[in-house]
């Protein structure tokens, strides 16, 4: 995977970048209401967090597959975002970042985040030839995560299930004009090196 194909596309601030998560209401409704996750939350299992809308509208099917039918967009700080890539590692062993695979699944079991490249998507949510950028995070970084980085946390249920009624109706322009504005996010000079191969 080289640069132009893994890059990092996102809806982002000066200081933020927003992030995609699904989860049932009982989870997403207290979430999006008060701006932070609510005492059912997990912190003890692994969350993956999404920059890319279109990702997580395929993974959850619109909002519609069970468990994912409120889909939140979490604004977070960038410089926690940076954190957990500075110190994630591939989700699976890739020559090059890791010197051997034993060497990759220590660093596995240590890091408090991981890193997947899936195939972005597009609005039929068919793959596209780049990937987006899947990021799970665990232990340490799932307390960052939920009480330093996280800034606002929104339902964007309603607008996944717009832009999916305006595709099947054919209106692709509409539904693209709709579409969070997603650009190449700014990561420093060597930030992501670990996490490409």
């Amino acid at each position: 995977m080289n640069e132009a194909r893994c890059g990092i596309r996102a809806l982002h601030t000066a200081s933020t970048i927003t992030v995609y998560q699904a989860y049932p209401p009982e989870i997403g409704v207290p979430a999006a209401h008060q701006g932070r996750f609510p005492a059912a939350w997990k912190r003890d299992r692994m969350t993956w967090i999404k920059p890319s809308f279109l990702w997580m509208m395929y993974r959850s099917g619109w909002g519609t597959k069970p468990g994912q039918e409120t889909v939140l967009a979490v604004e977070i700080t960038r410089a926690g975002f940076e954190w957990a890539l500075r110190n994630a590692c591939l989700s699976s062993y890739v020559h090059g970042p890791h010197p051997d695979h034993d060497t990759w699944r220590r660093r596995l079991k240590r890091a408090p985040a991981r890193v997947q490249w899936d195939p972005e998507r597009d609005l039929h949510l068919r793959p596209l030839p780049h990937r987006s950028l899947q990021l799970g995070l665990s232990g340490e970084a799932v307390r960052r995560y939920a009480d330093e980085w996280t800034v606002s946390i929104r339902d964007v249920t309603p607008l996944a299930h717009e832009i999916h009624t305006l595709v099947d109706q054919g209106d692709v322009a509409s539904a693209a004009e709709k579409l969070p504005q997603e650009g190449e996010y700014p990561a420093a000079d060597g930030l992501m090196a670990h996490l490409r191969s």
